[in-house]
């Protein structure tokens, strides 16, 4: 590969349109930015990587100019950022890019993230499908199209219309199918406050729902412990793990709120590495977990499913927003029948 010493690095910034406005409790999205992030060796092999952000939910973004500044230092410097990766820990999408670009290059530039993509036949991964909020209707219409389309785990998101609404929606789809044929999740990005939780929970666990992701904000550790201890709908914390990034407050964290799932995503909980120990972790305390996307492009999406599927997981994991915008990069993915291909 050559000398780590003889790296240079570059990044490029992106735009991708949401092919429809796209509802989040955060609000609407119509746009997605990001910065391709690449690595060259003395052999002019070039490594690539994306470095996604959240406006509002990542932890290391604030404005394009800082984010930059920030990109810029690393690009001077790569090879000091990839041996010493820990000062990267409060930077987790652009460890995520640069972890990305490292291993594309050590792979001679071919999109080869981990080995999970050397398989002669690819692999395929079980992936939920999203139903982004909105009107009833409107969410309706995705449901119709995930069911058709041979999805049997849904995802919905909740805590953006009245919950009655919701609790309608989710009662539509349980009257069809139950349990057994449809699994159901439910997401409320922290949008319940901490006195309606409880009962909102019995509601929806009246309905046989798999879990619901981060009832209240994250930050309440004692609070969201009384939850995961009360409830009757199985909890997983998402945003609860942004911004943990030594091992000793990673242990804290699972040990005091006891949660029965964690969600991990790669750019917001520290890359590879990050998202690898919050896994040796969660397991060895028999807490399941499942990695999801954060609205990256093909590029990280790529590398995402790649490690992901080192794990060979069971359960499905929720990597299929590659197909949400207008134009979006190469990669050799494909979704069907509820499942993420990588084809060779």
């Amino acid at each position: 590969m050559g000398s780590l010493n003889q790296l240079k690095a570059s990044f490029e910034a992106f735009t991708l349109d949401f092919k429809l406005p796209s509802g989040t409790s955060r609000g609407v999205l119509t746009q997605k930015q990001g910065w391709k992030l690449k690595l060259a060796n003395s052999e002019g092999i070039i490594g690539l990587g994306e470095c996604s952000v959240i406006p509002g939910l990542s932890p290391d973004y604030s404005s394009d100019k800082e984010y930059e500044f920030k990109l810029t230092e690393i690009c001077q410097n790569p090879t000091h950022f990839i041996e010493n990766r820990e000062l990267l820990a409060g930077y987790p999408s652009i460890l995520f890019g640069l972890e990305s670009a490292y291993f594309d290059l050590k792979n001679e530039g071919k999109r080869i993230y981990f080995d999970s993509a050397k398989n002669p036949s690819g692999f395929n991964i079980p992936i939920n499908g999203l139903i982004w909020m909105g009107e009833v209707s409107y969410m309706q219409d995705q449901i119709a199209e995930k069911l058709a389309a041979g999805f049997s785990c849904i995802k919905l998101k909740v805590g953006a219309i009245d919950f009655k609404q919701e609790l309608r929606v989710l009662e539509g789809i349980r009257t069809r199918y139950d349990a057994s044929q449809i699994v159901l999740r439910v997401d409320a990005n922290g949008a319940f406050t901490l006195e309606d939780a409880l009962w909102k929970l019995e509601e929806l666990a009246k309905l046989d729902l798999h879990s619901i992701e981060q009832p209240i904000k994250a930050g309440s550790w004692n609070e969201m412990k009384s939850l995961c201890k009360k409830t009757p709908l199985p909890i997983a914390l998402d945003e609860e793990l942004i911004g943990i990034n030594q091992i000793e407050r990673k242990i804290d964290l699972l040990e005091t709120i006891k949660p029965q799932f964690i969600i991990l995503k790669p750019s917001l909980h520290g890359g590879f590495s990050g998202t690898s120990e919050w896994i040796e972790l969660a397991e060895a305390r028999r807490i399941p977990w499942w990695i999801t996307s954060a609205l990256e492009s093909n590029i990280g999406l790529n590398a995402i499913a790649q490690f992901t599927a080192t794990y060979n997981p069971n359960l499905p994991q929720g990597l299929g927003t590659g197909g949400l915008y207008e134009t979006n990069f190469e990669a050799p993915l494909k979704i069907e029948k509820g499942n993420l291909y990588y084809l060779k």
